[in-house]
């Protein structure tokens, strides 16, 4: 008999295995960049009284952030940052339990498929199969309120817009934390910007970009995937959220002021020297979770949660 006997293993035995034989192999510098990224968590602290759980949403894979006592008639969609390249539901998972527990509902992080392996619409459509997903699990569409931040908050809107052009029921509420609204990436606060901002720069938002819709034929200035080119009417009511010190705040000062010119209900939570997705550090900086408790309560008054 040999020393090494034949087993049968199960699928999550092997695929076990696969995950550690793969830590071995040289990554590539995207692989690389991407394993550092998945430490961003570590700015949020674990918050208490709130469990979680896989599942899969409409075949894209969720975490369920559920605070001890939350209104289960509702739930929070949330799609993570990273530019549609770096980041997943894992790195979201402490902070959208913070936003769980100052909203009174659960929250349903995404680990939407990724760029450059996956373009846009990719990310919208994994958004859309979750929210149906959520419809056939009894979910009433105006209890499902979408959010994110950066990539995440532009979703959030994006999926919105979506449904309306489908003439399909909408979510009963927006929150776009630190949206990247304009693929231009010509705003003055780029550049003005450039030194306060500690997470994303010109160069990197260029990267994402080309990630993202290089190689589609979809042109910046798409109203698909330019919010401050869409035609915003007939939103939900809308929070929009961003830091000061952040390269994305001039466009995302400018989106906020279109979506109240496009009559929708709309309202502002602007961080002072906040950074780009200043939502990583909930529970841990006091700017983030006043900030946090603001978009907690707005949720709350708007969906009557």
């Amino acid at each position: 008999m040999s020393e090494h006997a034949a087993v049968e293993l199960s699928p999550e035995a092997i695929e076990f295995a696969d995950f550690f034989a793969a830590m071995v192999i040289p990554e590539s510098e995207l692989d690389a960049t991407r394993t550092r990224v998945e430490s961003s968590h570590l700015m949020a602290r674990e918050p208490e009284g709130v469990t979680y759980r896989e599942v899969d949403a409409g075949g894209v894979l969720g975490i369920w952030c559920e605070p001890i006592g939350g209104n289960t008639d509702f739930v929070l969609l949330h799609s993570h940052a990273g530019g549609s390249v770096f980041s997943s539901a894992v790195v979201d998972r402490k902070l959208a339990g913070h936003i769980a527990k100052a909203a009174g509902a659960p929250v349903l992080v995404l680990d939407f498929r990724r760029a450059p392996e996956h373009k846009y619409p990719a990310q919208v459509d994994d958004a859309e199969a979750a929210f149906n997903w959520l419809i056939s699990e009894g979910y009433e569409p105006g209890n499902i309120i979408t959010i994110g931040h950066s990539v995440g908050g532009f979703i959030a809107v994006a999926l919105a817009l979506r449904l309306r052009d489908k003439k399909l029921p909408l979510p009963g509420a927006i929150v776009s934390i630190s949206p990247w609204c304009d693929l231009e990436i010509a705003n003055e606060t780029m550049e003005t910007n450039a030194e306060t901002d500690k997470i994303l720069s010109k160069g990197l938002l260029e990267f994402f970009r080309d990630a993202w819709i290089g190689g589609t034929g979809i042109d910046v200035t798409d109203t698909r995937i330019n919010l401050n080119r869409a035609d915003l009417s007939g939103l939900p009511p809308t929070l929009v959220s961003w830091g000061t010190y952040e390269v994305l705040a001039g466009e995302d000062e400018q989106f906020a002021a279109r979506v109240k010119d496009a009559g929708i209900d709309t309202t502002t939570v602007v961080v002072p020297g906040g950074q780009h997705s200043y939502v990583y550090g909930a529970g841990r900086v006091p700017e983030a979770d006043a900030a946090i408790a603001q978009i907690g309560a707005w949720v709350r008054e708007k969906t009557k949660i």
